[in-house]
């Protein structure tokens, strides 16, 4: 049986790359020396100096709102002199622009959340010629180099929801409102969804959407699709963000929004954890999400890209915030981020950020 990893949290295990003075600290150095936090290494590692850009996938989704609003407060703590985010607005060309216009204002660093990840490399291969390093925030690169990832296991956010459907319905029509394809995050959900499925759920037929993270498109498949299949039991959205409003928006023009608890309920899991997927489940409208922490990565985006900046490395291992660090095939290091599946049970919980004051920062200028 497939089962979601489980991130624990440890002392982290890194190296400071110093440059002036040649000499490498280990991971096993750190902890005998007490250092037993991640911001520790870094200070000891230098400051990182110079101007940041930041640049957005888009701002259509109030995750990205989110984030937006997040990446200020987070860029003072960790002392990174960010500049005023850019917007890509969805477009991967526009997105490589962005970077080369960034470089070309003398950047010392950039934290880009890539929208395609192999579009993204062009971007990357700019970076590494000038010499400035990168940051990656929510979704891999499939090649180039970047200083880290940060990132959650999005395949464990596509076997959540297929172990919380698959729990709740047994059987039956489920619709997966999938992400962009040419986006890892897409690609991984959607396989582990449909593996799950496939390997403990042989009941359920899974009915594929590819909105494209387009919320419009996604609410046109999906009344077409009610059409034809006007007795599915579930919907996996895989970014509430974008697909929040239009699919309950869709169901309740249909008539085929029902409250969780009635026999004609259907099953709604999403992604992101978003205030509004938050309140959606204390009314009952839809069941579960995943929370991919927005707060978090804005947080350790900042800390990686000063560390960067002042030469230091990481190696895998477990870090002390509760999540690891993995290598990935291509060689990328990306620090998996803890997500919690969010139900009417913890939906309360303080910890998390959609209920946090933040969580709902409008978008900066």
């Amino acid at each position: 049986m497939r089962t979601s990893r489980t991130l624990r949290p440890d002392p982290v295990r890194a190296r400071s790359a110093r440059t002036a003075a040649g000499a490498v600290l280990t991971a096993t150095a750190l902890l005998a020396a007490g250092c037993g936090t991640t911001a520790d290494t870094a200070a000891e590692g230098g400051e990182g100096s110079g101007e940041v850009g930041v640049v957005l996938p888009m701002l259509t989704s109030p995750f990205w709102q989110a984030y937006n609003g997040y990446v200020p407060t987070m860029a003072e703590e960790e002392g990174v002199a960010a500049l005023p985010t850019v917007n890509s607005n969805n477009d991967p060309a526009q997105q490589i622009t962005d970077m080369n216009n960034l470089l070309n204002q003398g950047v010392s660093g950039l934290v880009v959340s890539p929208l395609d990840s192999a579009a993204i490399v062009a971007g990357l291969n700019q970076a590494e010629r000038r010499g400035v390093p990168v940051v990656a925030v929510d979704v891999a690169p499939e090649e180039g180099t970047v200083a880290m990832i940060v990132r959650a296991n999005n395949r464990a956010y596509g076997e959540e929801a297929c172990r919380y459907i698959g729990e709740q319905v047994g059987s039956g029509e489920v619709v997966q409102i999938q992400g962009d394809l040419s986006s890892v995050n897409g690609r991984e959900r959607s396989d582990a969804f449909e593996e799950c499925v496939a390997a403990d759920y042989p009941g359920i037929e899974v009915l594929n959407i590819p909105a494209e993270w387009q919320g419009d498109l996604a609410a046109s498949q999906l009344d077409g699709l009610l059409n034809a299949h006007p007795d599915v039991a579930a919907i996996y959205m895989q970014a509430g963000g974008v697909y929040l409003a239009p699919t309950l928006q869709t169901l309740r023009a249909k008539g085929m929004l029902h409250p969780a608890g009635e026999d004609d309920h259907i099953v709604i899991v999403s992604n992101d954890g978003i205030p509004q997927e938050l309140e959606a489940i204390r009314d009952g409208e839809i069941d579960a999400t995943v929370s991919q922490p927005a707060d978090e990565y804005a947080r350790w985006g900042m800390y990686y890209i000063r560390a960067a900046m002042a030469g230091e490395t990481f190696e895998p291992g477990p870090t002390d915030h509760g999540s690891e660090i993995v290598e990935l095939e291509n060689g990328l290091l990306e620090d998996q981020l803890p997500a919690p599946l969010v139900t009417a049970d913890n939906v309360d919980d303080p910890a998390l950020w959609g209920n946090s004051s933040g969580a709902s920062a409008e978008p900066a200028e």
